[in-house]
């Protein structure tokens, strides 16, 4: 892979992390686009990581206050912790157990990826009808985002869309919905990334990026992630998400057609 292929690999990840319109999707969309099968674990631990590290930096003070509360044994701050250690269930043992099998069934199958992003579409235009709403995350409705969080291992579904939809479905305030939706990413998303580098260092897997490669490619999907990751904020408290349902349809139905050809 050249240096021009990681930063468009990179910038579509970093974006379509964060809008709800499913980044594993696009990027085997990008991938069949730009001819980059060989785009391996390497690539994907990068910007992975370089979007987790895009969501620190926009909710640095939520998280330094949150850590600093948690030394003084804050009850609220405990238990939000708490709360995002259970959302990560449910994608824990799902992607423990089952995450490549899921994987080599939707790489390259292009009509897949596309009718799991209508699904996505149908899941974001039942937002349309949410009310505003004051209510806080808790344990019962953190477990049932997580479960959507876990539906979003599937290349189609969108992670942002499925759990910020969820929790609106649930009554949850919108920006309490999509603080937490970015915020309980980070554990798998760290998490996975350990694994993967334990993988590395046994040999089960190989890094094969080259360093320009890899930077231009950590970079995109970094400044791409700040970006799509501030504007999605503004967009769910305005209760627009369902606009991207429309986008999601098209697109679907284009990589449904192209899947058939």
């Amino acid at each position: 892979m050249d240096i021009f292929k990681s930063i468009i690999l990179g910038i579509i990840q970093g974006l379509t992390e964060f809008l709800p319109v499913s980044s594993s999707g696009h990027i085997e969309l990008g991938k069949a686009l730009l001819g980059t099968a060989e785009v391996g674990i390497d690539f994907s631990i990068l910007v992975h990581i370089a979007t987790a590290l895009s969501t620190v930096i926009v909710f640095r003070q939520i998280i330094i206050d949150l850590i600093l509360n948690i030394l003084k044994f804050d009850r609220e701050s405990l238990n939000y912790v708490g709360m995002l250690l259970v959302s990560s269930i449910p994608v824990g043992v799902i992607g423990l157990g089952f995450k490549d099998q899921l994987e080599v069934l939707f790489e390259g199958h292009l009509a897949l990826v596309g009718a799991m992003l209508i699904l996505t579409a149908i899941l974001l235009y039942l937002t349309i009808r949410v009310k505003s709403s004051d209510k806080s995350v808790s344990y019962g409705t953190a477990l049932i985002i997580g479960v959507a969080q876990m539906f979003a291992i599937m290349p189609g579904i969108s992670r942002s869309g499925a759990t910020i939809a969820t929790a609106l479905l649930l009554n949850i305030d919108k920006e309490k919905a999509a603080r937490f939706s970015f915020l309980m990413v980070l554990i798998p998303i760290f998490g996975q990334g350990f694994l993967d580098g334990v993988d590395m260092l046994q040999g089960e897997a190989a890094w094969n990026l080259s360093t320009d490669v890899a930077v231009a490619g950590f970079l995109a999907a970094f400044i791409s992630g700040l970006l799509a990751c501030t504007a999605m904020l503004k967009i769910v408290k305005r209760g627009k998400l369902y606009y991207f349902s429309i986008y999601c349809v098209i697109v679907g139905i284009i990589a449904i057609v192209a899947g058939m050809m």
